[in-house]
């Protein structure tokens, strides 16, 4: 498990969370709730790791919501900042642009 992502999940047990303005839009058009989200953070599973990105360490992971349907959910942490976990987006991952149980990108 990534460092950030590890990180993540204390902020959001320790609630300190935020949802960015897209996030909160991206979660609207997909019919995701954020308490399937948060709630289900400790069965996430890391896709990608960026830990160097410039606006602050981010990590993709893969979430079931409370159907058993798959979330791709980013998380962040703001750069020069320990807190709080940021929800950057989250969407329903199209079979068409991924594969390997939506845990790999199509080319």
């Amino acid at each position: 498990m990534s460092d950030t992502f590890k990180r993540v999940i204390q902020l959001v047990h320790s609630e300190s969370v935020r949802i960015s303005e897209h996030g909160y839009n991206e979660l609207e058009a997909d019919n995701i709730f954020s308490r399937d989200i948060v709630q289900g953070i400790a069965e996430a599973i890391v896709v990608e790791d960026y830990p160097e990105y410039p606006k602050g360490s981010c990590v993709l992971v893969l979430q079931r919501d409370r159907n058993g349907n798959p979330i791709h959910i980013v998380w962040g942490i703001p750069k020069g900042h320990s807190e709080p976990a940021v929800l950057v987006t989250a969407y329903r991952p199209n079979l068409e642009q991924w594969y390997d149980g939506f845990m790999r990108r199509r080319e």
